[in-house]
């Protein structure tokens, strides 16, 4: 005769695990259909951005380009691009596919959002330049068009995100992006940059290694098969060719780079010596440049440096009476004018 109280502990278990997996909403199962769909939603939303993205830029969007840019098989890609056919969003015509109205409208939705969101993070936020794309791209699946309106006001209805890419705007407007690359200016020729590629990731972060951002001028002086070599301000850079190619130039004439005209680098000063501060690079952004100015860090404070680490760094420095620990990766991006 069966146990009665093994009977009892069975049958606990069984609806315990049917509860774990089948209650709605916290249940596996539930959750496990919820992230598939919103997995689903994402992919397409993305090969909708990949695809309008390709048409701006004057390329042709295929299958085999898409699956590459969501990242997935052949045979996935084949499933997204039919449900967004079948929902009236793009037309499959062999190879190539394009985007109807509607889907140019999510498209370019999609693309406001994450710019809008990288100008935000670049503004108001203490997160890593390298970091800015990689939540922009999670963001702009989950903002309204009422919460992106919102923020475009909020930012001052920007034009251009920190990298240099046109924002849309509420009527899907697209600024055309100016500049040829880096890699195709001739030597001897002075440039403004005016944008910087923020992926492939491997690309952004080398680029965002080498310190370069949009604004900054730039002198060739050597631009061959093997290497493009040139300065900017007091710096020498030397990038792969297949690399400058990432960075988008406007030749300029007869024009003077404000950021590095006049002083040093904060960190060039050396024991005994005052310092008055001419200026603050564009590098310094966002929280970043917040702090400094708290700080007291403004055109015309002097500051002094009074001992270095024992580690090298930071350095500390008197500024208006008070003792302020500055990095040296951001005190070379400040630039001050040696007082007696």
């Amino acid at each position: 005769m069966p146990n009665p109280l093994l009977m009892i502990i069975i049958a606990a278990a069984v609806i315990g695990a049917s509860l774990y997996l089948f209650w709605p909403t916290t249940g596996v199962i539930p959750r496990w259909r919820s992230m598939r769909r919103v997995t689903g939603r994402v992919l397409r939303e993305d090969a909708l951005k990949h695809i309008q993205k390709m048409v701006h830029a004057g390329q042709n969007p295929t299958l085999m380009n898409v699956a590459g840019a969501i990242g997935v098989d052949r045979n996935l890609a084949v499933q997204v691009l039919t449900d967004l056919e079948e929902s009236g969003l793009l037309v499959c015509e062999g190879e190539t596919v394009r985007l109807t109205p509607d889907g140019e409208s999510i498209a370019l939705n999609l693309i406001r959002a994450h710019r809008l969101w990288e100008q935000y993070l670049a503004e108001h936020s203490g997160y890593d330049e390298t970091e800015w794309h990689i939540i922009a791209d999670e963001i702009e699946h989950t903002l309204t068009p009422k919460q992106i309106d919102e923020l475009a006001i909020s930012l001052g209805h920007p034009v251009f995100d920190p990298h240099g890419d046109p924002i849309p705007s509420q009527e899907g407007e697209v600024w055309e992006r100016v500049g040829e690359p880096l890699s195709k200016i001739g030597v001897n020729t002075v440039g403004r940059i005016v944008h910087v590629s923020d992926e492939p990731e491997t690309v952004a972060a080398q680029i965002v290694a080498e310190g370069l951002f949009p604004g900054m001028i730039v002198r060739v002086t050597e631009n061959d098969t093997q290497r493009v070599r040139f300065w900017v301000g007091e710096e020498e850079h030397v990038l792969a060719p297949i690399l400058a190619a990432n960075i988008a130039v406007v030749p300029i004439e007869d024009e003077v780079p404000e950021d590095v005209s006049v002083g040093q680098p904060l960190n060039g000063l050396k024991p005994g010596e005052r310092g008055r501060v001419v200026s603050l690079s564009p590098r310094i952004r966002g929280a970043e440049r917040r702090r400094m100015m708290d700080l007291g860090i403004l055109p015309g404070t002097v500051i002094a440096p009074e001992f270095v680490s024992p580690g090298g760094d930071p350095t500390a420095y008197r500024i208006r009476d008070a003792l302020i620990a500055i990095r040296g990766d951001q005190a070379q991006w400040i630039r001050v004018e040696v007082v007696g």
